[in-house]
């Protein structure tokens, strides 16, 4: 089971219990295929979630391996560390993790204590397997993928399937998609499309549960934006918004490998700009500068309208089911 952390309009991110150490201490990890680390608090002095106590785990190793990982917002930092690490039944008894002594305050207001990566353990800062790899390569999976549902606007009723796809979230068949590169779950995108009319975007797209809205290159994004008449820089809110008048959202996709998925319009309206204005903030955003010039990054905002399953197997996939959120 995984929660849904909500502010205001947002599903900022969804987090999911953990159990680390002998006798097994349980915290909360937000899941996030955008990445391939897992770590926790411990002996954090300006961090604000529960944290792991080393010195009560027996089975603690502490190596001498300095841990550090950047995202888009927000930094940790500490050393890597060793210990039984169970999640949802399955445990993998010698896990690497980061124990992080430093947090940057991007983090404080933030419901999950630590998080857990789930993209390839190739792009992993510790070097190290991650805790899904070392599941396969343990056989304890009945498949070698897992899948994800975002529920959208309330607090339970999302889930990961670890080795398994929960039919009773999927509202339709399958679409399978080639990884072409196993570093983030990433598949070719193509164009972008407002209300049947499009722009070229040919991208490497990260499908990122640790994301909440969808990023793409600036002159991707005006081009989108192009598209729909009324619509404005914003750059009030930050460099990479724009703003579109409320009512003129009738259909807004995605095309990956000629594949053409929606995205729900209450997903991707943000919200208006004030409370009688007729235009409302979108949520597909220009990139920063210092993200690749060819990356795409597709959050929750898309995810919610998709259950998305994550296979190693097949020379790697992504799946996208049309979501019972729909």
């Amino acid at each position: 089971p995984l929660q849904d952390y909500i502010s205001g309009s947002l599903d900022v991110l969804y987090y999911g219990p953990i159990s680390i150490g002998t006798p097994s201490q349980a915290l909360t990890v937000d899941i996030d295929t955008g990445s391939a680390d897992l770590w926790v608090p411990s002996g954090c002095g300006n961090c604000h979630g529960r944290q792991f106590s080393s010195t009560s785990s027996s089975t603690y190793r502490l190596t001498n391996q300095d841990f550090s990982i950047s995202y888009g917002t927000g930094q940790v930092s500490g050393k890597l560390a060793r210990d039984v690490v169970s999640i949802a039944g399955f445990t993998v008894s010698d896990q690497a993790f980061g124990s992080v002594s430093t947090e940057s305050s991007d983090f404080d207001n933030q419901p999950n204590d630590g998080l857990i990566g789930m993209a390839f353990g190739t792009i992993a800062r510790s070097g190290q397997s991650t805790f899904f790899e070392n599941l396969i390569k343990e056989r304890k999976l009945a498949q070698p993928l897992f899948s994800v549902h975002l529920s959208r606007h309330q607090e339970r009723g999302s889930s990961v399937c670890f080795g398994c796809v929960d039919s009773s979230r999927a509202a339709g068949p399958v679409t399978w998609l080639p990884v072409i590169s196993k570093t983030y779950w990433a598949i070719s995108m193509d164009n972008l499309w407002a209300n049947g009319a499009e722009t070229p975007a040919k991208l490497t797209a990260a499908i990122d549960t640790g994301t909440t809205l969808i990023y793409v290159p600036f002159a991707i994004a005006a081009a989108f934006y192009g598209l729909i008449p009324g619509s404005k820089r914003a750059s009030q809110y930050g460099p990479g918004f724009w703003t579109v008048p409320c009512n003129s959202i009738k259909q807004i996709e995605l095309s990956f490998s000629g594949r053409r998925f929606s995205i729900h319009p209450n997903d991707f309206i943000l919200g208006r700009v004030s409370a009688n204005s007729q235009d409302c903030v979108g949520g597909i955003l220009a990139a920063s500068t210092n993200l690749p010039s060819n990356l795409a990054i597709i959050g929750d905002e898309f995810l919610k309208s998709w259950y998305s399953t994550y296979d190693y197997g097949k020379g790697a996939r992504v799946g996208f089911w049309p979501d019972v959120n729909n």
